[in-house]
This record gives structure tokens, sequence and C-alpha cells, in this order.
């Protein structure tokens, strides 16, 4: 996401336009961030299951 967001910075307002592969790419990634979840609760889940096999 991190890359894409420069992207759009080096863009300008072209980045921003729907036409624009980086704005599709902007899109894309933070939908994959929502639906997967913030890396904290990724963390989170991962560690709990994580201590549950150590438990």
């Amino acid at each position: 996401t991190a890359e894409v967001i420069d992207a759009l910075h080096i863009l300008d307002g072209y980045g921003s336009l729907k036409i624009s592969d980086a704005e599709r790419m902007f899109r894309d990634a933070k939908l994959t961030q929502i639906f997967e979840g913030t890396n904290q609760i990724q963390r989170l889940v991962i560690s709990r299951q994580v201590l549950k096999e150590w438990i």
C-alpha cells in the first residue's frame, strides 16, 4: 500500500483520476487491507493461535 501511495503522490492529480492504473491499485490495496483486517488484528489472531499451541 505504501508504494501505491507514493505513486499517487508522484502522479499528483492524474493519479487520483478514475482512469489511472495508480488509482485502481490504491483502491484494490485498500479494499484488501479492509477485507483482511488491520495488521494489528492479524498479529493478535496469529499470536493467540501460537499461544494455544504452546499451552
